[in-house]
């Protein structure tokens, strides 16, 4: 019976840390460890509402002719997320197509798609995609529900704060904080009355502290995610001046002011990095506190031939729970460091802080008489 209830949990937990992790990449509007396709253009491969593993572009290795990517689209489909394959390679970038296409994407509007735009590689095992049925029903439900949510609560409280992946990630967090301290209460009172209960019974205080801090851990990650990631600036080269920024003579530079906010309760620690020829950034580093912004000054150069350029950057933010020298050091690993260290030291001690508070015990549920007079149920809850 035990070891049924135990797969019964670690079969929930995974149910739920699946979708989880669906709704978080919708959330933040790139895929984490999950997506789904919506569009029938990856036929017979991914049918529409068909999930796959997305291995982030950064740890995925060199991108080959074959592979199915995750990239930010500029044309295809009114632009944003686009799950195709690449069909070949040139100068300027990637050409992809939908494996359902007659033509590639580079055919339209679409120009070549370039290293910075790439989020993911879906994941191939002996050449064929690795299919997760269903999984767009489910994550599609769970956002309307919350966005349903944060719109209800935004108009009770009458705050545009609790909008967004930034209200989310403080629902997300408040939810935690609010549950936790009345299971905590609760499971205090429950140890109490059932001391002379059996302890082999019931759910594992740490399974319940556990879920607490992977919720901490969620709301976390996307306060460090969601405002980052890459920016796109698009230059014009020709052969006359202009007051419009974009628009830059032939073989010169201008400069532009980049806006670094924080609308978090959190300091952050920014780095901005150039993500494509013609464009540097100072400062690459920058201290951001809470309700502050920063300025940073982008600058965007064109090339002597005249036309149409795109160059990127790339912005990476931390929680500023760690001293700034360490961050730099862990950013200095990999631009993914920090974010997995603050996450285990913040999921880690709201973990320990809640064995040390509530204990390492089970939470039990009681089971009532079928039959209990009118009476009886009212004098026990007096009671």
């Amino acid at each position: 019976m035990e070891a049924r209830s135990a797969l019964a949990n670690l079969l929930t937990g995974a149910l739920v840390a699946v979708v989880g992790l669906l709704v978080l990449g919708a959330v933040l509007g790139q895929p984490v460890l999950l997506s789904y396709v919506e569009t029938g253009s990856m036929q017979p491969t991914l049918e529409p509402g068909e999930g796959f593993v997305a291995i982030p572009a950064a740890v995925a290795g060199p991108i080959e002719e074959g592979d199915v990517i995750t990239y930010r689209a500029e044309e295809v489909q009114g632009g944003g997320l686009t799950t195709h394959r690449v069909v070949g390679e040139t100068d300027e970038g990637y050409v992809t197509r939908g494996d359902a296409n007659p033509f590639t994407d580079q055919d339209g509007d679409e120009p070549p798609v370039k290293d910075a735009q790439i989020v993911a590689k879906v994941l191939q095992v002996g050449g064929e995609v690795v299919v997760i049925p269903g999984l767009g029903i489910v994550v599609t439900g769970t956002q309307d529900v919350l966005r349903t949510v944060q719109a209800t609560l935004a108009s009770l409280l009458g705050t545009s704060a609790l909008l967004g992946v930034q209200g989310l990630a403080y629902l997300i967090f408040a939810f935690t904080i609010v549950v936790y301290v009345v299971d905590a209460l609760r499971n205090r009172g429950r140890r109490r009355r059932d001391r002379g209960h059996s302890r082999d019974t019931g759910t594992d205080v740490r399974l319940i502290v556990g879920a607490f801090a992977a919720l901490l851990v969620v709301a976390a990650t996307a306060s460090m995610v969601a405002p980052a990631g890459t920016h796109e600036f698009g230059v014009v080269s020709a052969e006359f001046d202009s007051e419009r920024p974009d628009i830059i003579p032939a073989g010169e530079s201008k400069s532009r002011t980049y806006i670094v906010p924080n609308s978090g309760l959190i300091p952050v620690q920014v780095f901005l990095e150039p993500a494509s020829e013609g464009i540097d950034v100072r400062p690459r580093e920058t201290a951001v506190g809470s309700r502050d912004q920063v300025n940073a000054t982008v600058t965007l150069s064109a090339p002597p031939e005249t036309g149409y350029y795109r160059r990127f950057l790339v912005e990476y933010r931390y929680l500023a729970v760690l001293p700034v020298p360490v961050i730099q050091a862990l950013y200095g690993v990999h631009p993914w460091t920090p974010i997995v260290v603050i996450d285990a030291l913040l999921g880690g001690g709201f973990y320990l802080l809640g064995i040390t508070l509530v204990g390492t015990g089970r939470v039990r549920s009681r089971t009532r008489p079928q039959r209990r007079s009118w009476s009886a149920r009212l004098r026990r809850m007096l009671r």
